[in-house]
């Protein structure tokens, strides 16, 4: 087999496997941009490598994309942009190949927003180990040699980790598609209407409401108690002609799922200008959490131009 040839074929391997390293990468830093660029970077050292000395090309990818995103987790910028509080994952639509594996409770939960935001509190190596275990089911050998720390010290990771996940876990239970849809329409109708008393039965005594304040704040904004987040909700989803008009126009809203999760979408043309996800825990919701920075929604966006449009909950906000 000629040079070219080789090339071509050891650039097929790594193909086979971009989807799978790029939602490990997604899963690790919770920015698809930054998990784009960690898988681009492995690339190039699958590039540079004796590639006839790598007996195995996935775990060897595995190690070297796990290390770049740690590497990139453990530089002062990022430490100063993902400060707790400040921060926000990127919200993909599901069906979004980054999203990755989801045959699992645990993969699937363990790209829920609510645990993306969690796994964020956790050292950088508990991150990695959680992930390693429980979403792509790594033994504890291998979770070692990846990230060069003993077999002990990977189950002890990993039983910390678990127990801060466990929290995220009680807010947020797994709804039946149909309820979760029923669920959220009642909401934006109450909140669309302005009525609050409906808005307030409808959250858990403990819900809490997040906004990165359309990427303008230095911190999120954050709300809590059941009337607090009812007041927020009807002053932020009644329509206006001052909001149409910060807007760029009256947007449909769309009900679409998000990481898993119920979310609304608001677009304009066929741009996503915002998205609210939500919590549901039994049949009432934990957590809103809204996302309206223009970076952290484009994504997202091409997501949703090649989804095409359903009909919207509401077509002209």
């Amino acid at each position: 087999m000629d040079s070219t040839a080789v090339d071509r074929f050891d650039t097929s391997r790594f193909e086979a496997s971009r989807n799978r390293l790029a939602s490990l990468a997604y899963r690790l830093l919770g920015s698809a941009a930054d998990a784009q660029d960690a898988v681009q970077d492995a690339f190039l050292h699958w590039q540079a490598a004796d590639r006839q000395q790598i007996k195995v090309p996935e775990a060897w990818l595995t190690k070297v994309v796990t290390n770049l995103c740690l590497d990139r987790l453990r530089s002062a910028q990022a430490r100063r942009e993902r400060t707790v509080g400040a921060w926000l994952p990127e919200p993909l639509l599901d069906g979004d190949p980054m999203l990755g594996p989801a045959d699992t409770f645990e993969q699937r939960e363990s790209v829920s927003l609510a645990v993306l935001t969690v796994l964020e509190r956790l050292s950088p190596i508990e991150r990695a180990v959680y992930l390693l275990r429980e979403a792509f089911s790594y033994g504890h050998a291998e979770i070692a040699d990846i990230l060069d720390i003993t077999e002990s010290a990977s189950q002890q990771h990993l039983h910390r980790a678990r127990t801060r996940i466990t929290a995220a876990r009680r807010r947020r239970g797994e709804v039946d598609p149909a309820s979760a849809r029923r669920i959220i329409e009642e909401f934006l109708a109450a909140a669309t209407s302005g009525r609050t008393d409906r808005l307030v039965a409808m959250l858990t005594d403990d819900v809490v409401a997040i906004s990165d304040g359309a990427g303008l704040a230095e911190k999120l904004l954050r709300f809590d108690t059941p009337q607090r987040v009812a007041a927020i909700a009807r002053g932020g989803f009644k329509p206006t002609p001052a909001k149409r008009r910060l807007a760029g126009g009256a947007p449909a809203i769309h009900y679409a799922l998000v990481n898993g999760a119920p979310a609304i979408l608001f677009v304009l043309g066929d741009q996503v200008i915002g998205a609210v996800t939500f919590d549901i825990a039994g049949d009432r919701i934990a957590t809103v959490r809204g996302i309206a920075a223009p970076t952290r929604l484009v994504r997202l966006t091409e997501a949703w131009q090649q989804h095409g449009p359903d009909r919207p909950l509401i077509a002209e906000w």
